[in-house]
């Protein structure tokens, strides 16, 4: 054992002190310099970034569907794995906006619920390949663009791939259609994704005029809240009918598993049924097949398919107490228009910042916004939401054959119209009320 001297104090593990370098500026290991000519370390070339990110979409996309119908062919007779894997490849398709051709006619009523699943993976998608590119918080509409025009395009391929297939034994899909309707519904989820992760939603954000951007919040939430009124009154309707639901599942001789499939598709559908019922509350209501009509003033129907999510149509005219439901669609734009007065309040604007009035209590400014800033917001969001709502309707119908069920869902024009008048009137109302009954802090 060596001796310790107090000039050569030991370490831990047996090494000296002077053992170690001498020269601290002499860097311990050698940092490789970086490639040129290629992509940086840790980036991926945008076509495989691209081709990857919509693969993995369109299969996490496309396996609820094959499970789902898988399961309501169970026990069919002669149902294959083959014919299985093609009718989740139309069903696919068709929850894209992309219609069938059958021999009973155009198949085109599409299942929302993958709709939005679709859409949501395509959203990660953009995410993931702008970060694969390195476009992370570059806050370039450019390189956004690019990576969701790369998604677009390899979506658009697997779309046409899938027409093919299903073509090829059974439903027929038109290839252009399919081809055109993958690359938008790609190209402008995946941008939704690329915007926001490389920054460019904030930029735009702030250069957006303050009142059209509260306009466009405003009429944004109001649209949801009458989706989710819609909705609830949807689920309220099948749940008072559950005993017919339950007898047109039950009129499904296709076992346990069949009947389970049975019922998995009537929830994919479930975002139909509250857009309906939301352009029910409206007013302009829907139609069930040609020559139909329900809505809140008139109830017309005739023969409807064993399709348990139908239990819940309405019999006749509202009534009573049911005509209050005529108020929900004022009400929820009086809610968005008194959020707007509540968020509007505490904006402080860069004029006033520089004046210096101040609450020393709450830290916010104290003087009051004028009442064009309130109720300009209010009137933009008429049109907003009825935009939302226009197009909500307009991708919830479509047909289900060449027969009387060849109309299937609202008219969208009519939503659209209805619902910009009704949110106006009511944004206005709501946030003239909320600025008139507040008190500005003295």
């Amino acid at each position: 054992m060596s001796p310790v001297t107090p000039d050569r104090p030991s370490r831990p593990g047996g090494v000296r002190a002077d053992d170690r370098p001498v020269d601290r500026a002499t860097p311990g290991r050698r940092v490789p310099a970086q490639r040129l000519g290629g992509p940086p370390r840790g980036r991926a070339p945008l076509p495989v970034a691209a081709g990857v990110a919509a693969g993995w979409a369109a299969l996490t996309s496309y396996l609820p569907v094959a499970i789902v119908l898988a399961l309501v062919q169970f026990g069919a007779d002669g149902a294959t794995l083959g014919g299985a894997l093609r009718t989740a490849l139309a069903g696919w398709l068709v929850g894209h906006g992309v219609p069938l051709r059958t021999e009973a006619g155009p198949f085109g009523l599409a299942p929302l619920a993958l709709t939005v699943l679709a859409i949501w993976r395509l959203t990660r998608a953009g995410v993931h390949v702008s970060r694969a590119i390195g476009a992370r918080d570059t806050r370039s509409p450019r390189r956004a663009l690019l990576a969701a025009g790369a998604v677009g395009i390899a979506y658009a391929l697997l779309g046409t791939l899938a027409a093919v297939l299903v073509g090829a034994g059974g439903p027929d899909a038109s290839l252009v259609r399919a081809a055109a309707t993958f690359a938008a519904v790609g190209t402008l989820a995946a941008l939704v994704g690329a915007t926001r992760i490389t920054a460019v939603t904030g930029v735009l954000a702030a250069r957006m005029p303050t009142r059209l951007r509260d306009g466009v919040r405003t009429g944004l939430v109001a649209g949801l809240l009458l989706l989710g009124a819609g909705a609830g009154a949807a689920g309220l309707a099948v749940a008072t009918g559950g005993g017919d639901a339950a007898d047109m599942i039950g009129a499904y001789r296709t076992g346990v598993a069949g009947q389970a499939g049975i019922t998995l598709v009537s929830v994919a559908y479930a975002p139909n049924a509250a857009i309906w019922s939301s352009s029910y509350l409206l007013g302009p209501g829907f139609a069930v097949g040609t020559d139909t009509a329900i809505r809140t003033s008139e109830v017309s129907v005739g023969a409807l398919p064993a399709v348990p999510l139908l239990a819940g149509l309405p019999r006749g005219p509202v009534d009573g107490l049911g005509a209050l439901l005529l108020a929900v669609p004022v009400l929820a734009g009086m809610v968005a228009g008194w959020l707007l007065a509540r968020r509007t309040a505490r904006h402080v604007g860069p004029e006033r910042v520089r004046s210096g009035r101040v609450d020393a209590e709450h830290g916010r400014e104290r003087a009051p916004r004028r009442w064009a800033d309130l109720l300009v917001p209010a009137a933009l969001a008429g049109p907003v939401a009825g935009v939302l709502l226009g197009v909500a309707a307009e991708v919830s119908g479509g047909p289900l054959g060449a027969g009387r069920l060849a109309q299937l869902g609202p008219v969208a024009w009519q939503v659209a119209a209805v619902a910009t008048g009704v949110i106006a009137v009511g944004a206005l109302l709501g946030a003239a009320a909320t600025r008139a009954l507040t008190r500005s802090p003295a």
